[in-house]
């Protein structure tokens, strides 16, 4: 008994703080800082001991001779860290080893009066003494302040250069403004990489070595080795756990509440805030701020621009396809409330009758642009119309339609199917988009006499998907025969089609054309075309449920890989630098996929479907954004991921929508709804099913049809 009780006391002990304290290692290393930093957190997760001393002379003082300490830069962006009176000959009299960030000139360290901002740059390696990184591999630091410097052979310079993880041509034709240097005994950083964590620096992978190396440098007697870093922005799981249906549910409810956390329903009393920053890259809603009710839209979400604090600026567009995708997710849950299918309506109310999205020409009758809605409220937008916009406001309001059981916008839906419908080729083809001004000039019997083959599924095909779902309810066969014939034309041209951003994009976009085809006409030849195009797609589909993205043939893309340094960030872009980085698009690819790959598996009941469907599945639960500092991104799901690092990284190249932006729409609301339909072994062909959108569909098809 007595020996047990000694059992019990031990396993007491070392489960205490107190336990845990005796563990600690020893280390020599003094941190002189007057507030928070991430250097403390990383130690502390990793059982290393340390002072803090925030007074600068007492700091030096307490320093044994040739020991460590850190200068923190407080101030950061704002001041400079400047030594104290009497610090500096200290510091050469104990013969100490210095790490100190943003320096003031006064330090007569290597460093000018100057600072840039960067944006795009990145940091590049320019050294191979780190463990693990090489020269040239690259860090992403974001927004960041840094000091020029004239300092010779640095460790870490900035540059905007172009490659995923590595500056793929090299660093010859771009300005090496120093990161990190060593002058005499003293590490110098002309930022502040203090807070690694917070500013979110990363892949983990490039950014930790740096810390070790900067630890083995100022106490030499340690093997140092961070086995943890406390990330503030992580994947909701890792990338062996396994997800339960409460996992599943948990993650359609927080990609919901994340619409109201993010305070992207715009409400009056901050409407003018909006107004101020339309259409430009402006900072974050303040938490502090109401959360709207829909009736003033939706906002678009993040771009990929990550701020010192770790948030991102806002994309302060109200866009259609936006409104009614949010709309569909937000009714989409088991768990929707009374609340959430108000605002849902609130969006499409909006949408469809007070917005400028469906005023003017898009409401007259006589117009040929009637029944057609436009891009965006932002300037010129609302006269502009893109097929696979209107397509997915067609499928957004169609699924919420069906959601909360209401026709109200049966009229809505009807009109702009055939408005689009009747806008379209001879051959069943629209172009990327169509301008109001077009429209008119041209007038309805050029445009429909218009002879274009447009094999581009990212534009062309979800708009076909639509005319097959309203043949299915009105019989009204031109639609299906104007469908039918693109399909047909697009697969006949197969492999050799434009592409966007990557080639897996076409393919993920083509596949629910083709299962909802196998919906109205179920064929050999056509079963053959949906597994050709799914079964392409999927052999890129990783063991972790990522599908990687894959370049096309350079000739027929349209945002192809960045070609020089100069150019990155200039135009739209892939999240790779070449086929084969292991990287997912939640944007463009994955999610678009996931939810044609559900209407596939429900229309072919293959199993191979079935299965991917789980596992793409599985793989978006256990990425989703978990964010201990920033509500307005716990819940949300980045454009990228890096499923090898099991990491958000990738080359950030995109000007308007890179690695970490998020889409209230696009991204965020087509993986809230497929999750909820994939739970429920539901899709949304058959959700729909029961609309009674056929008279309004009929009077539409006289008055728009009817010659």
């Amino acid at each position: 008994m007595r020996i047990v009780t000694i059992l019990y006391l031990l396993l007491i002990l070392c489960s205490s703080p107190k336990g845990l304290s005796a563990q600690m290692k020893s280390t020599n290393i003094i941190i002189c800082s007057t507030g928070d930093n991430n250097v403390s957190d990383i130690l502390k997760a990793n059982n290393y001991g340390f002072r803090n001393v925030s007074d600068q002379l007492q700091a030096v003082k307490a320093a044994k001779q040739g020991a460590g300490i850190l200068f923190i830069a407080n101030g950061y962006p704002h001041t400079r860290l400047a030594f104290n009176k009497g610090v500096g000959e200290l510091i050469k009299a104990k013969k100490l080893k210095v790490f100190i960030e943003y320096p003031a000139v006064s330090t007569n360290l290597a460093v000018g009066k100057d600072t840039i901002q960067t944006q795009l740059e990145r940091a590049v390696i320019n050294t191979s003494k780190f463990r693990n990184v090489d020269s040239l591999d690259l860090i992403g630091i974001h927004n960041v302040s840094v000091i020029r410097s004239t300092a010779k052979n640095p460790l870490i310079i900035v540059a905007k250069v172009a490659g995923f993880d590595r500056a793929q041509y090299g660093i010859s034709d771009v300005r090496p403004d120093p990161i990190l240097f060593h002058q005499g005994n003293t590490l110098v950083a002309t930022t502040r990489l203090s807070n690694p964590l917070t500013s979110r620096f990363g892949p983990r992978d490039h950014i930790q070595p740096v810390w070790e190396y900067i630890f083995n440098y100022l106490n030499p007697s340690i093997n140092w080795k961070f086995d943890k870093w406390p990330l503030e922005v992580k994947p909701m799981h890792s990338k062996s756990d396994n997800i339960s249906s409460e996992d599943y549910q948990t993650a359609i409810n927080k990609g919901v509440d994340w619409f109201y956390k993010g305070r992207f329903f715009i409400h009056p009393s901050w409407e003018n805030q909006y107004l101020k920053y339309i259409g430009k890259e402006s900072p974050p809603v303040d938490q502090k701020l109401p959360s709207g009710d829909g009736s003033l839209g939706v906002l678009e979400g993040h771009l990929s621009r990550i701020q010192m604090d770790g948030s991102q600026t806002y994309r302060y567009w109200i866009r259609a396809d936006c409104n009614a995708e949010v709309a569909y997710a937000l009714s989409a849950s088991r768990d929707t409330s009374a609340g959430q299918r108000q605002i849902a309506s609130n969006l499409l109310d909006y949408l469809f009758k007070t917005s400028n999205m469906r005023s003017g020409n898009k409401n007259d009758p006589k117009s040929p642009s009637y029944g057609l809605v436009g891009w965006s409220t932002n300037l010129t937008y609302p006269d502009v119309y893109y097929g696979d916009d209107n397509a997915r406001v067609i499928l957004g309001a169609l699924g919420a339609s069906a959601r909360m059981d209401k026709g109200d916008w049966d009229r809505y839906i009807a009109e702009c199917i055939l408005a689009n419908f009747r806008t379209t080729g001879k051959n069943g083809f629209r172009s990327s988009k169509l301008f109001d001004a077009g429209i008119i000039k041209s007038g309805l019997p050029a445009i429909q006499e218009n002879p274009l083959i447009n094999p581009h599924p990212h534009y062309e095909s979800w708009i076909w998907a639509t005319y097959l779902w309203l043949y299915d309810k009105t019989g009204y066969k031109p639609l299906l025969d104007k469908a039918k014939k693109a399909i047909t034309m697009t697969m006949e041209a197969y492999p050799n089609w434009k592409w966007t951003n990557g080639i897996q994009q076409e393919r993920a976009r083509m596949i629910l054309p083709l299962a909802w085809l196998i919906r109205v006409e179920d064929t050999p030849r056509h079963r053959q075309w949906l597994d050709l195009i799914a079964g392409k797609l999927l052999e890129n589909l990783d063991e972790s449920g990522a599908i990687r993205e894959e370049l096309g043939a350079s000739e027929t893309g349209s945002y192809g890989a960045t070609k020089t340094n100069a150019d990155y960030g200039k135009h739209e872009a892939p999240l790779i630098a070449s086929n084969g980085d292991p990287v997912g698009d939640m944007l463009y690819t994955t999610n678009f996929g996931f939810f044609a790959l559900n209407e596939a598996a429900a229309v072919t009941g293959d199993a191979k479907y079935k299965n991917a469907v789980r596992k793409i599945a599985d793989f978006l639960v256990k990425i989703q954004v978990k964010s201990t500092g920033d509500p307005a991104l716990d819940g949300a799901w980045f454009r990228a991921f890096d499923y090898k690092r099991w990491d958000y990284w990738a080359s950030n190249a995109d000007q308007g929508w890179g690695a970490w932006g998020t889409l209230t729409g696009w991204t965020q609301s087509w993986i809230v709804t497929t999750l909820a339909l994939q739970q429920e072994n539901q899709n949304l062909w058959d959700l729909s099913k029961r609309s009674k959108i056929n008279g309004e569909a009929q009077k539409a098809i006289k008055l728009m049809l009817t010659e």
